[in-house]
């Protein structure tokens, strides 16, 4: 499970708006925008969820740790 944070922070690694993000994962943007600026683990549908990381890791972004240990981000060549 990812959280806000890590949403934020790999969507800028990545030099993206929110609009490009919700492009790229077939969200609107209100729901990025609703999902960045909650704490910890966004209130969101899962399938919701999983379209956003399913985006940015396409992109070449790693989740790492846990919701409760670390969680960051790593940076990779897109797949």
């Amino acid at each position: 499970m990812i959280i806000s944070a890590q949403i934020r922070a790999a969507r800028t690694a990545l030099g993206w708006t929110t609009s490009q993000l919700a492009d790229y994962a077939g969200v609107a943007t209100r729901t990025v925008l609703r999902l960045e600026t909650s704490r910890g683990i966004p209130n969101a549908n899962a399938n919701t969820l999983h379209k956003i990381q399913a985006a940015l890791e396409a992109a070449g972004i790693e989740f790492i740790g846990s919701p409760d240990d670390a969680p960051g981000i790593r940076i990779h060549a897109p797949k």
